[in-house]
């Protein structure tokens, strides 16, 4: 999907503009995250929140990106600066007045007017390029917030819909719960079960009630901490769209590792490199003195003449005049090359690990689906057909239908794992790392 860039995006008492920033970056979390992904093309309903919105209103509005652009705006005032050439001087200089003899009065005054400037010998360049360089990192820092804040929006969204999931296998635990009870009380009336097991089965009801509450105290946090990611206190949306069930396919771990260049602390590496090398040729160029030249006209009172005069000042060169800055700047280079070699193998290694977690994830929930769910679910049809001939006793019963309920949030719980890794490999790889399986089958 093409996604227009350089969006006006922060507001804070004026829209704010980051020049150099792609909204891609946060267009693409809200597109190719798959916890979102599986939604109908149909528009949502009033009060339904999907990722793409979320992440959108997190660009137009969060609070930690305020800074990031008075941190572009600064860098871009220094470029200004230098640009800015030094200003010529005015000199006006009298001799030979107010002596004695010839030199009496103004007899023999010299007034001489002259404009002098510095001749910078190319320093003025290399600040600018220096400076060009310091807005390219600023824009890459600024990137990198956009990416965070965006992840990090992703990332309470799938919390969202967690909750919304826990919420619904709760509920499936009170009816399940509550028809036990029933069942249980019918028997009970017709003298063929004890009370203890009414009771029992009543304990768990008053246990999945409690399960279900704590379930809607989660979702109601976890709406009002996706709503801060823009500012807002209060949720505006009254549920999140996506289905959590739609499992994500990854790529051969060799082409996600292809892709490890896409991350955006190894750009914003290059572009300190960039810096620190437009720093050397500065720390270099200041190496030269700077000369400094002047013209203009001098009035000799004596003889009524004006005369043309000019100097040029050459500064002595003094040994290592600017080694240790020279040297700064090596360092800063070497230092750079040093760190972006040691976050690519953090990076690497961390890509693999999610890899691997990923792919557990994923063989988890499809042993789970299709092979633990589907058995549950016939034993426990059948052990509630023997329970009601009395072939069965309640516990047994329980057991069964303890068992489904835990694999079913096995399942969530493998399926919300997947997705946050996938999260996770996206951050790191600053592309879309995965699609729905259903996507994957062919384009829609």
């Amino acid at each position: 999907m093409a996604v227009s860039v350089g969006r006006e995006f922060l507001e804070f008492g004026a829209m704010r503009r980051l020049s150099s920033i792609g909204l891609w970056v946060c267009m693409w979390l809200a597109m190719c995250v798959t916890a979102a992904s599986a939604q109908d093309d149909a528009p949502t309903d009033l009060g339904t929140l999907t990722l793409e919105e979320a992440v959108l209103r997190t660009a137009s509005a969060n609070p930690g990106l305020v800074a990031v652009g008075y941190q572009i705006d600064a860098a871009e005032g220094r470029l200004t600066q230098a640009r800015i050439p030094p200003g010529p001087e005015l000199d006006v200089a009298l001799q030979d007045l107010l002596g004695s003899s010839v030199h009496r009065g103004l007899r023999s005054a010299e007034a001489t007017v002259s404009v002098a400037w510095i001749l910078e010998r190319g320093v003025r360049e290399r600040r600018v390029s220096a400076a060009r360089a310091g807005v390219a990192l600023s824009s890459v820092d600024a990137e990198i917030a956009l990416l965070d804040a965006a992840a990090e929006t992703a990332r309470r969204f799938l919390a969202c819909l967690a909750y919304q999931e826990r919420l619904g296998n709760a509920m499936e635990a009170v009816r399940l719960a509550e028809e036990t009870v029933a069942a249980v009380g019918d028997r009970v009336a017709a003298g063929s079960a004890l009370e203890a097991e009414l009771a029992r089965a009543e304990a768990g009801l008053a246990r999945a009630a409690l399960d279900q509450e704590n379930d809607e105290h989660e979702l109601v946090s976890a709406y009002h901490r996706l709503s801060a990611q823009w500012g807002d206190t209060e949720p505006d949306f009254a549920v999140v769209a996506g289905d959590i069930a739609t499992l994500p396919l990854l790529e051969p771990f060799e082409a996600l590792l292809a892709r490890a260049d896409g991350n955006p602390e190894l750009a914003r590496y290059m572009s300190s490199q960039r810096l620190a090398e437009a720093e050397l040729r500065v720390a270099q160029a200041q190496s030269r003195p700077d000369w400094r030249a002047s013209a203009g006209l001098r009035r000799i009172e004596a003889t009524d003449e004006v005369v043309l005069v000019g100097t040029l000042a050459i500064p002595l060169r003094t040994g290592g005049r600017n080694l240790g800055r020279v040297a700064e700047a090596r360092a800063d280079i070497a230092r750079t090359e040093a760190e972006a070699a040691a976050t690519r193998i953090v990076i690497e290694t961390a890509l693999f690990v999610l890899h691997q977690e990923l792919n557990h994830n994923l063989q988890l929930a499809a042993g789970l689906r299709d092979e633990v769910i589907p058995r549950l679910q016939t034993a426990l049809v059948d052990t509630r057909r023997a329970y009601d001939l009395g072939r069965y006793g309640y516990f047994e019963w329980s057991v069964v239908q303890g068992e489904l309920l835990q694999a079913n949030n096995d399942l969530l719980e493998a399926s919300i794992a997947a997705h946050e890794v996938v999260v996770e490999i996206e951050r790191l790889t600053g592309v879309q790392a995965a699609l729905p399986s259903e996507a994957q089958g062919g384009a829609r």
